[in-house]
């Protein structure tokens, strides 16, 4: 397979909300061009795109596939991404790879949560962008409707570039605006019929083509004045020559139409892909680390980087790379920036779903599978020098915690080995070992991300594991001033054991804790003075109230006595620690909780609801703000406890709009509700 020219590949990610039909777009696009001997579905689990087993039991894209879709002599490289907010990290990983976003939108319920997001990072990303509207045969799809949604949401500058010829179950093709035909395609084999456009729909074709002509007329200063001047609307040509310019500068973003079931209206948009919309060259700048910009450059010194990693079962790690520069060709060495190290490369694979081929190089602008690369991530740059490195993906960070153990306890180290493979393959997964709290905690985006790991946990690394609540770091204190004496007194037939010091403990708020040494006439000797230091110490980790460890204490050691024979180190830190739980009994001890920070964005008409559920969470509201979008910032201050899982009650209470930020930072005393649930669970678990 030839390698194509640049200016011949067209990388175009799908986005949109989950079931509006993107899979079913690129796989109509690979059955139109020939690619495929049928037209993979989803449905009965016979998609070429959505292969693994988790997505062909859910029904839905979980991981981005590549479908490259040869046309003519051009080459389209279908990016097809997740529309699960649980995923998205994998969708915006994705979308740096290409230079046209292209929304499908579902013409019955029209754009949706997922569609907006993804719609406002395309826009930070400077992606040209492109509509599809899908499903226009459905019952109650209404093409206007749509139309007048999507502007509504996203502004004036989308223009129709296709309308549809009957809608429901009347839809039998499409006008293409641009061209002024009606386009008909026979699924069944036949040829694509080209035609005049029926008479009732002239009228309609007109005022689509006018509000196309306004919108590309923008992209020529020259042509504009005379537009705005009253000479006619721009001719065939003036149109096809400016359509390119004015898609790739975001002046216009096209909207097609269609439904892939049938497969109508699938070969204009690939036509239109081909003719209009900008290949690698013509796309913005890559930024890099060091804050200067990068442009495709097929004439410069083989670079790319990674946008996705996979483990496969059979061949092993595979890295989808974005080639930035120069030509990628089997037995080339290339460095990795990060690690300092150079990577060979084997074979470079093109791939349709699962099914890899052969390839014997790639150049700039397109996108190839390298397998095997040793110690290469999602992120990473290879170039020849070593010194090229693009700026790191602008992911989300993972919100929602849960804590994972093995069934077997043998099997802990096999969970935390695929669990950093996971981490390294995913990137919005988090995986941290609590030594506090002795928890492993996946930090995740959802639970359908949480679930999907724990299903592919048991099947690939056959470890059985579970889902336990994680433990919340609560520290306990003291509120007054107390003394104690600590005595440890053993005899054992031999030498024994004989500590005694007599402690005082005082509140030492935000200040940690402070060891103050107030022996005189040698009560105590001085060698075993540290070992009363740390039997304090050991004591404050261990807990008193509830097991959670004591903070912010000044003890003093005052007064003790020694046995010359039986004394040692051990014996008064025994003492210490005796000492220190009696003086704790006197000392009014208290819980105390973690507190967290909590951003949350939403739209306007859910603020209301939010501000309302963040009082029953015992948060208490410290500000409310606007940001560019409209959207209510609410700012609170919440017990962490009270909002770990937040994620998915957010997302019920917004319908799926709201984001949220948190940090946990700084403690305040718990309620006596919260203490007294905690003190009786530690009791029973002693018990």
């Amino acid at each position: 397979m030839a390698a194509p020219a640049t200016e011949h590949v067209r990388n175009i990610v799908l986005v949109g909300q989950d079931g509006a039909g993107k899979t079913s777009l690129a796989e109509a696009m690979l059955h139109v061009s020939g690619r495929t001997p049928r037209m993979g579905t989803t449905h009965d689990g016979k998609s070429y795109l959505d292969y693994d087993a988790e997505e062909i039991r859910r029904k839905f894209t979980i991981s981005t596939s590549i479908a490259p879709v040869p046309y003519k002599d051009y080459k389209i490289n279908l990016l097809d991404t997740s529309g699960h907010p649980d995923f998205v990290g994998d969708t915006i990983a994705t979308m740096n790879a290409a230079e046209t976003a292209l929304f499908v939108v579902d013409a019955v319920t029209g754009p949706q949560v997922m569609t907006t997001k993804l719609w406002h990072e395309a826009e930070n990303l400077r992606l040209s962008r492109a509509v599809f509207i899908n499903h226009i045969d459905r019952e109650n799809a209404d093409f206007d409707i749509s139309m007048a949604q999507l502007h509504a949401r996203f502004g004036s500058r989308l223009g129709a570039v296709a309308i549809p010829i009957g809608v429901d179950k009347d839809f039998a093709g499409v006008v293409d605006i641009l061209r002024m035909k009606a386009r008909y395609f026979d699924k069944d084999g036949g040829a694509e019929r080209v035609e005049d456009i029926p008479a009732e729909y002239v009228d309609a074709a007109e005022n689509a083509r006018d509000k196309l002509c306004d919108l590309v007329a923008e992209a020529d200063d020259e042509l504009m004045m005379k537009y705005l001047e009253g000479e006619d609307r721009l001719t065939q040509e003036e149109l096809e020559s400016l359509l390119s310019k004015a898609i790739t500068q975001e002046m216009i973003i096209p909207v097609f139409v269609g439904s892939t079931i049938i497969e109508q209206g699938i070969k204009g948009v690939m036509e239109d892909i081909c003719t209009y919309f900008p290949h690698p060259r013509d796309h913005g700048a890559f930024s890099l680390a060091d804050g200067a910009d990068m442009h495709i450059d097929e004439l410069g010194q083989p670079a790319g980087f990674v946008f996705k990693t996979v483990a496969d079962p059979f061949v092993g790690r595979l890295s989808y790379v974005k080639v930035l520069s120069g030509v990628l060709e089997p037995g080339q060495e290339l460095m990795n920036v990060r690690t300092g190290k150079r990577e060979r490369i084997g074979h470079l694979y093109v791939m349709m779903g699962k099914e890899a081929v052969d390839v014997k190089s790639a150049k700039a602008g397109d996108i190839i599978v390298i397998p095997k690369l040793v110690d290469t991530r999602l992120g990473d740059t290879l170039s020849v020098t070593g010194t090229l490195e693009v700026a790191p993906l602008p992911l989300p960070e993972p919100q929602y915690p849960v804590a994972i153990e093995a069934v077997n306890k043998k099997e802990e180290d096999k969970l935390g080995a695929f669990l950093a493979r996971a981490a390294e393959n995913d990137p919005t997964l988090r995986i941290e070992r609590n030594e506090e709290t002795h928890q492993t905690v996946v930090t995740a985006m959802g639970d359908e991300q949480v679930n999907t790991l724990m299903i592919r946990l048991k099947e690939q690394a056959k470890v059985e594991a579970r889902l336990v609540a994680v433990r919340i770091p609560y520290r306990e204190t003291i509120t007054k001033t107390a003394r104690a004496q600590g005595r440890h007194k053993k005899q054992t037939g031999g030498s024994g054991q004989f500590g005694d010091c007599w402690l005082r403990l005082e509140p030492n708020s935000g200040a940690g804790y402070e060891f103050i040494d107030e022996i005189v006439g040698g009560k105590i000797p001085r060698s075993y003075i540290p070992a009363v230091d740390k039997g304090v110490r050991d004591a404050m980790e261990e807990g008193v109230l509830a097991g959670y460890p004591v903070v912010d204490v000044k003890c003093a050691v005052y007064d003790g006595s020694y046995h010359s024979v039986d004394s040692n180190e051990m014996a008064f830190k025994t003492a210490a620690r005796i000492g220190f739980r009696a003086a704790c009994e006197q000392a009014g001890m208290v819980l105390l909780e973690p507190m967290a920070s909590l951003e949350v964005c939403v739209p306007e008409e859910y603020a209301g609801a939010v501000m309302g559920d963040v009082s029953t969470r015992r948060g208490r509201i410290v500000g409310t703000d606007s940001n560019d979008a409209g959207d209510t910032v609410i700012i609170v201050r919440v017990p962490y406890a009270e909002v770990i899982g937040y994620t998915r009650d957010l997302r019920a209470l917004s319908h799926g709009a709201g984001e949220y930020s948190i940090v946990v930072e700084g403690y305040e005393q718990a309620p006596a509700n919260v203490s007294a649930k905690l003190v009786e669970e530690y009791r029973a678990s002693r018990a």
